[in-house]
């Protein structure tokens, strides 16, 4: 089943400007999936972290993995991730896909999210879910490593990272939104 059979349209770069995406309420309240790899594998997890504007004169989606999520290996070995946004009641599975490793748990057993999965320009594919309502899909194009000698108030590093377990961000060039 196609994307289009789903309900899903693919957007224009003008239609995307004009995205109604708070992204204090997307990301922080209502959550989203971050998802890498193919029909080979794949993984997801629930982030509520995440920035999405303009970097480098293109449109950007900014994620952070932390060390140990089973995802990050994926992120890790794929060229595009997506960033997943669905409707209120999907909450409860994003709880279930943010509190369970997909080392353990079938999240998509478990919760009855479908993977769908997405062509991109250059004949790779990356997955995102059928459930969604907004699909962002990023070609990363930089990574890096937090670094404790990098924090300016000393007091945040402290707050989130006592376990010492910094998140690598990841940047991707938006390269294509579908939204139902």
């Amino acid at each position: 089943m196609s994307l289009t059979d789903m309900g899903f349209k693919a957007l224009s770069a003008e239609e995307i400007k004009k995205l109604d995406f708070n992204p204090f309420t997307r990301i922080g309240d209502q959550w989203f999936l971050v998802t890498a790899g193919d029909k080979n594998g794949h993984n997801t997890m629930t982030a509520s972290w995440g920035f999405a504007g303009v970097m480098w004169n293109k449109n950007s989606f900014i994620t952070a993995i932390r060390p140990q999520r089973y995802t990050k290996e994926f992120l890790d070995k794929s060229e595009y991730f997506t960033a997943s946004f669905f409707p209120a009641d999907m909450k409860q599975a994003l709880a279930f896909c943010g509190s369970h490793s997909g080392r353990d748990a079938d999240k998509e057993k478990e919760t009855g999210l479908e993977p769908v999965f997405i062509d991109t320009e250059d004949g790779r594919q990356t997955t995102a879910y059928a459930q969604a309502e907004l699909i962002i899909v990023c070609k990363k194009t930089y990574v890096q490593e937090m670094k404790p000698e990098c924090f300016i108030i000393p007091e945040v590093d402290k707050a989130n990272y006592a376990a010492g377990d910094y998140h690598t961000e990841y940047i991707g060039e938006i390269v294509a939104v579908y939204a139902k």
